[in-house]
């Protein structure tokens, strides 16, 4: 008689090598995005520190103190304009993220993605490492830290495009809005862990803040070189769906969200892609429809976003009261939050079939919420943890959307006749050009803020709106198609 099986083998032989495949590529990359924005993170919680109030640090009793006021200050953050100089630092890096970001698509689907996301990483880590010497070195010149900050944001273009054409590259058009909002938490679990492992030091030596992620970035480079798989092919495995035939694809939508991800028998439907298709022009991405409106609404979400992401734990140090590491700590909860939005922004999405609808939703939703009162009243509501939660999801979902089922949607659309080739163009142009709105939005917190935080709360408003007005096209378009949509696919489910 044989034995059976332990439980826990046979639901390791229940998934296919081509499941195993798959779950490991999901798994390689979200960590390597991870570690990207980990390593972004310790600017916003280190600013506290640069420029706090030293009437309330006890001060060495062998210093001479000159001027009460900014002792404990590093210098050129000890003056008057500091929040300027902020805005400026912020700036330098996104300004360059997103110059290079236009041409980090096209360089990404004429390299090897490994080679390309490995040396990234690397130079990534670098630079990060350089910034935080400034504080053993005694650097104070600003011409520095600007530098450091440009060149770093530079290579860390090569990020975003190379994982989502990966991730294009080994999954097909499933629930690819749930799964991409699950794999998109990659953003705000780097800034969880950037905050949480710079607050470790930024009361006592604040350079490590910086040190310890550019050398855990710079090791997933070299695991990113030893490890990862670019293509299906490469490893014999069966391609992804969106190499499939328009007329057989929404057959197979109707699948389990299992066959859907991890589908194995697709090959005998499926035309492998010919190499020598070639990678499409700037303009020829630009005139997939929703391309231009997607990115522009990006634009403006990415700046709300990013504002939150470089000013919140500043903000919460000033109104609140709170020492940096505690601040830095307790805005860990609205990239929690900004998790829980981008899966629902993704479900929500998957079931309507309306990605636009989606995200406008959210944004009008989040408007009216981003201002003192209303977050007074969240705060007195649902404590400082629910205010953050909330504001988080609303805040992030929109933005989780687009980068990741709209970017890929849009990179795999039937009026590209199966040129995948075209995905890592079209996610850089939408990302790029969010990454715009995401190097204004700082820049105009650090102008703004010292005419008062309600301005700031204005500003981010009034994108919300007008990312809203830019999704108006495609919106009314999805509401009127929905009915025939849905009879089309009641049609095909009684195939």
């Amino acid at each position: 008689k044989m034995r059976s099986l332990a439980p826990g083998i046979k639901l390791i032989t229940s998934f296919s090598r081509d499941s195993w495949y798959r779950f490991f590529i999901l798994i390689l990359t979200f960590v390597f995005y991870t570690t990207y924005h980990l390593s972004r993170k310790p600017i916003s919680i280190i600013k506290s520190q640069l420029h706090r109030n030293c009437s309330n640090v006890i001060h060495p009793a062998d210093l001479n103190i000159t001027d009460n006021d900014t002792w404990c200050d590093w210098a050129p953050f000890d003056q008057n304009n500091y929040q300027n100089l902020f805005g400026v630092l912020d700036n330098c890096f996104l300004v360059a993220y997103a110059i290079g970001m236009f041409f980090s698509g096209m360089f990404g689907e004429r390299l090897p993605l490994r080679y390309y996301l490995s040396s990234g990483m690397i130079l990534s880590g670098l630079f990060t490492v350089l910034f935080g010497l400034g504080f053993y070195w005694q650097i104070h010149s600003l011409w520095y830290y600007c530098l450091v900050q440009a060149l770093n944001g530079l290579v860390q273009t090569t990020g975003w495009p190379a994982v989502v054409a990966c991730v294009g590259n080994w999954f097909g058009k499933g629930k690819r809005g749930f799964i991409m909002g699950i794999w998109n938490s990659h953003t705000s679990v780097g800034n969880i862990l950037g905050s949480l492992i710079a607050g470790v030091y930024v009361s006592s030596a604040w350079g490590l803040s910086f040190i310890v992620p550019g050398i855990i970035i710079a090791s997933a480079g070299v695991i990113c070189f030893l490890f990862l798989v670019e293509k299906p092919e490469d490893v014999n495995c069966t391609l992804p769906q969106h190499h499939e035939s328009v007329e057989q694809e929404p057959l197979l939508r109707n699948s389990s969200s299992n066959e859907e991800i991890f589908s194995t028998n697709t090959s005998t439907a499926v035309e492998p892609v010919e190499d020598h298709t070639e990678a499409i022009s700037f303009c020829g991405a630009l005139r997939i429809p929703g391309v231009v409106e997607f990115s522009l609404c990006l634009l403006f979400a990415k700046l709300v976003s990013y504002t939150f992401l470089y000013w919140l734990p500043l903000y919460i140090a000033n109104v609140a009261h709170f020492d940096p590491k505690k601040a830095g700590d307790l805005s860990t909860l609205f990239d929690v939050g900004g998790i829980v939005g981008g899966i629902l922004a993704g479900l929500i999405s998957d079931y309507s079939g309306g990605r636009a609808t989606t995200c406008c939703a959210m944004l009008i939703i989040a408007a009216p919420m981003q201002n003192n009162m209303s977050l007074l009243c969240l705060y007195l509501l649902l404590g400082p943890a629910g205010m953050l939660l909330w504001c988080g999801a609303l805040v992030n979902g929109p933005y989780a959307l687009i980068t990741t089922a709209v970017s890929a949607d849009l990179g795999t659309h039937e009026c590209l006749r199966g040129n995948s080739r075209a995905l890592s163009t079209v996610t850089a142009i939408i990302d790029g050009t969010g990454s715009i709105g995401a190097a204004v939005g700082p820049l105009l917190a650090g102008l703004i803020s010292p005419t008062g935080w309600n301005n700031v709360f204005y500003m981010l408003i009034s994108a919300d709106v007008l990312a809203c007005l830019l999704l108006s096209r495609l919106v009314y378009k999805e509401v009127r198609g929905w009915c025939g949509y849905t009879t089309r696919q009641r049609g095909f489910k009684e195939i």
